[in-house]
């Protein structure tokens, strides 16, 4: 599962099923949620411990035993604390009917003309009983988990509209709405040039800011320094390719923008608590 594409491009499973899965324990190579956002929308279920979840500027922790629901376009990421949890990624447009009605009520998601609740713990057992049904189903893949996984997208929904677990959206303020651009195009430019040699000048050039004051709105909010951060980066893209190349640990440094072994060695460690021989292990 990659997380890391801060906007992600992927195409999500085939054109007549656009839905991933992913099943992610401790042991994943991308366990930690990294900062992003995708087109589609994505549901997140947590199986054991809590999941400290950041939706654009807020932060919440997530329940055993609840569900998650990320609109398009949001950004976000996750902490996992020893947790096992699940991810449903999925295009909204698959549920798009020829009825009238049907179209306007998930038109007025897409459109972001409401805001749905984000977080449904275990009391809200109709969402409950719901959601594991559909990820119980993509999870087995037995004969005709599809039409259980899209009728289960058909009836959360419809419970939410019937239950009303949304509210009108809210206007964010100009300036709220212009730091979250901000950061989003700070984000693209670190996961297109990360194999560079990138300074802090050219990362706070890319929204015209100073780097001084760059560094305080970054800080702000992402809750680490723009370095900090682009290292976490290339660490995580790292662990990726050493779990899914042949490519030497020399290769996966220099592939990953450093210019210096024992650095690499000493940035990894620092982050995954081991040398990138011991994660391989």
């Amino acid at each position: 599962m990659q997380h890391l594409n801060y906007l992600e491009r992927r195409t999500r499973g085939t054109a007549d099923f656009p839905i991933d899965y992913h099943h992610v324990t401790p042991r994943h190579p991308q366990y930690h949620m990294a900062l992003h956002w995708h087109m589609e929308y994505e549901l997140i279920r947590v199986l054991k411990n809590t999941f400290s979840l950041t939706l654009e500027e807020t932060t919440i922790e997530v329940g055993e035993g609840s569900v998650v629901f990320v609109p398009s376009g949001l950004l976000h990421e996750g902490t996992p604390r020893d947790c096992i949890y699940e991810c449903i990624v999925f295009d909204i447009n698959m549920l798009i009917s020829r009825n009238d009605s049907f179209k306007q009520l998930i038109k007025s998601i897409h459109n972001h003309e409401l805001d749905l609740r984000h977080i449904f713990d275990p009391s809200y057992k109709d969402i409950h009983d719901i959601t594991w049904t559909l990820f119980d189903a993509i999870a087995s893949k037995k004969p005709g988990y599809q039409m259980i996984v899209e009728g289960s997208l058909y009836l959360f929904f419809g419970t939410i509209f019937a239950n009303q677990y949304f509210s009108p959206v809210q206007n964010k303020g100009v300036h709220s709405q212009r730091r979250i651009l901000q950061l989003k195009t700070a984000l693209e430019y670190i996961e297109t040039s990360y194999q560079s040699p990138l300074t802090l000048q050219e990362i706070a050039d890319t929204v015209h800011m100073s780097p001084k004051y760059f560094c305080r709105f970054f800080q702000d909010m992402a809750g680490r320094t723009p370095i900090d951060y682009l290292n976490y980066y290339r660490i995580e893209r790292a662990c990726y390719k050493i779990l899914t190349t042949d490519d030497s640990i020399t290769e996966i440094a220099f592939n990953s923008g450093f210019n210096d072994l024992s650095y690499f060695i000493k940035t990894f460690k620092k982050y995954k608590g081991v040398t990138p021989k011991q994660y391989l292990k």
